[in-house]
């Protein structure tokens, strides 16, 4: 089967690529920017231009999408709404219209900031309305909706607090900050789970390579177990590192004022997950200690 790939230059599309090596299927991997990472290439693909996303899946007899690219800035949406809109809902929808002539099927990866508004403390599940308090996401849930229009098959993958040794992200900034810093601050009245984006990518693959995505569409939540604030994953970041010198204290949000409404809890309930593809999810603290431990093997 060929696959195409979206966003590979980013976290989850590094992470698909290292996942997907020795697979028996055909990954092809394409950002807006053209390149070869460890002698992989990544070929240009400006996914806003349907024309362009048509024309390739045809092409490249291309039978699946997992799509990793997004508008992920969450304060800049606020002030870039028409371009976070032609990336987040635009560009799916081309990915979604694409695949339907080839009877294909949409990975797609969204977010828990489709439910920002705030419900108590009880993980969400799938099955819960959606009321985003921002732009982000607001687009979103946008992107969701074309994919639910449009009628292409799909599985749509909501995830949170993503990290990886790739790119820029939480994990990579605080473990600068806590290494550099006498002091920092960091908020802990907003409560979620870190995801490793390694493990997103690795569940993605083993539903692809062992089929398991015929009959199973729909909307999934996943993310890592447990939960935490940011000042506890910061913590446990500096903990995990030995940077013990930071001295580490929670503040309150409104401390950092941000042009948009954060979730305070949006830990995903990922029982629909875990019972439909029988398996089981790393708890945030032992996939971030993995991380942190690549990332100071890497430096080595």
């Amino acid at each position: 089967m060929k696959i195409l790939v979206t966003g590979a230059n980013g976290q989850l599309g590094n992470c698909i690529r290292l996942a997907s090596k020795g697979s028996v299927d055909d990954y092809i991997f394409t950002d807006v920017v053209e390149t070869v990472v460890d002698g992989t290439p990544v070929s240009r693909l400006d996914i806003t231009d349907a024309e362009a996303v048509r024309k390739f899946v045809a092409d490249n007899g291309v039978e699946a999408i997992v799509n990793c690219a997004a508008y992920t800035n969450v304060d800049k949406a606020e002030s870039d709404e028409a371009f976070a809109e032609v990336l987040n809902a635009d560009a799916v929808r081309n990915l979604a219209e694409a695949l339907k002539p080839v009877d294909g099927t949409l990975f797609h990866v969204s977010t828990d900031y489709v439910f920002g508004g705030s419900k108590g403390n009880t993980p969400r599940s799938e099955n819960e309305p959606a009321n985003p308090t921002g732009v982000y996401g607001l687009t979103k849930l946008h992107g969701e909706e074309a994919i639910a229009d449009s009628g292409v098959k799909a599985l749509v993958f909501r995830t949170a607090w993503l990290y990886s040794e790739f790119g820029k992200n939480f994990v990579k900034t605080m473990l600068t900050l806590t290494s550099t810093k006498p002091e920092l601050k960091v908020v802990f009245d907003q409560c979620g789970t870190p995801t490793y984006a390694q493990d997103l990518a690795d569940a993605l693959f083993d539903i692809i390579e062992n089929r398991r995505f015929a009959g199973n569409e729909g909307v999934y939540h996943f993310s890592n177990e447990g939960v935490c604030s940011w000042y506890d994953f910061t913590k446990a970041i500096a903990e995990i590192a030995g940077n013990t010198a930071c001295d580490i204290q929670p503040c309150h949000s409104d401390e950092f004022p941000s042009p948009v409404v954060r979730p305070a809890y949006s830990v995903l309930d990922k029982t629909k997950y875990k019972s439909t593809f029988n398996k089981r999810v790393p708890y945030w603290t032992d996939s971030l200690k993995l991380c942190i431990n690549n990332l100071k093997n890497n430096e080595a």
